[in-house]
């Protein structure tokens, strides 16, 4: 036999509200407290409800249409285990919550980007968009977004972003801040960071990160190679292979993604070089490719999949009139360094003599 799935009335027991209130909140409906749809979303987790999105559109109930907004190119090389995690963790959140999710990928470098947006957020009639990097920092988007009705949360804005959305991220200058001083703690002082796209603020701040822990060791930031890769494995590779071809090149490559930083393995790995002896390389984000390659990756840690859902529980806030009014919040959620084998102790004759 298997199990009975639960219903909206077992939620309305289990939290003590009636069956309508459930239902307002699943809808993201107004004029319900705080502290209620908090106990209403508690006990949908607890009981592991699902709505039936079907049946919902039957019912004439649909919570309505979001849409993720990736900054990526479908022609080109994606950074898919970022993307998906973002888009698993949304999709759990709309399905409880009776909304729909679209993901859209829209090149970030595109003269028309903005255009996009809005076209598809218009032939979708999406009810609230999430935006990703750079997007989530671009104001004139945003506002252009809600001028045509549409609400918006972001994900790891930067700064500008802030002042106009709701957010969620990670503090992402902590992040770079912590990988560098890893890395300094295992005797390096000679790095060099692969940034992301131009307008990426959230990878900008890691690389602030980087260049306070480096200040604080009373080294020179300025020291420091930096070059603008996009994200992908290919841009890691070109611009590892030109780092390693430095007169003096880095015993400390540090990546803003993933994704690059397994694209600067494979040349460490074409070259000869011992990892970690004679080269650390680390990444950012902590999705699978880090622990698939080899050695796999030291990288910080963000709980994408949690960064997807508080975005939609943010937008759906708005939405359902219970966040009218308040001023706009960001969620700051923890990260952590993730120590693997491709950074390590650098080996004494590797370490540069101090002055």
């Amino acid at each position: 036999m298997t199990a009975r799935k639960p219903t909206i009335d077992d939620v309305a027991r289990h939290s003590g509200v009636g069956r309508t209130t459930v239902s307002r909140v699943l809808n993201g409906g107004p004029n319900v407290r705080d502290e209620v749809r908090r106990r209403v979303l508690a006990s949908v987790e607890s009981l592991d409800y699902r709505v039936n999105p079907q049946a919902r559109s039957l019912a004439g109930g649909g919570g309505g249409m979001l849409a993720l907004i990736l900054a990526s190119d479908l022609e080109a090389e994606p950074n898919s285990f970022y993307a998906s995690a973002l888009e698993l963790g949304a999709l759990r959140e709309c399905l409880s919550l009776g909304y729909q999710l679209l993901t859209g990928h829209v090149p970030p470098q595109s003269p028309d980007r903005r255009q996009q947006v809005l076209e598809l957020m218009t032939a979708q009639g999406c009810r609230g968009l999430i935006l990703t990097p750079p997007f989530a920092d671009d104001v004139t988007l945003i506002e252009e977004i809600r001028a045509r009705g549409c609400e918006v949360a972001t994900i790891s804005p930067g700064g500008p972003g802030r002042s106009v959305a709701d957010g969620v991220g990670i503090d992402d200058e902590a992040g770079g801040h912590d990988i560098a001083e890893h890395l300094l703690q295992l005797g390096h002082r000679r790095f060099a960071f692969i940034s992301g796209i131009e307008g990426h603020l959230s990878a900008e701040q890691r690389f602030d990160g980087l260049k306070r822990a480096l200040r604080e060791h009373g080294l020179d930031p300025d020291d420091v190679e930096m070059a603008r890769g996009d994200f992908t494995f290919r841009s890691g590779s070109v611009l590892a292979a030109r780092m390693l071809d430095m007169p003096n090149p880095p015993t400390a490559l540090i990546c803003a993604n993933d994704d690059m930083a397994a694209g600067a393995l494979s040349v460490a790995h074409g070259r000869g070089l011992n990892l970690p002896d004679q080269l650390s390389i680390t990444g950012f984000d902590d999705t699978p490719v880090s622990s698939i390659v080899w050695p796999p990756l030291t990288t910080v840690h963000q709980p994408l999949k949690d960064m997807g859902r508080e975005a939609v529980l943010a937008l759906t806030r708005r939405l359902g009139g219970s966040g009218a009014g308040a001023p706009w919040s960001f969620m700051t959620l923890p990260h952590a360094v993730v120590p693997r084998g491709s950074a390590g102790r650098l080996l004494p004759q590797l370490v540069i003599a101090e002055a």
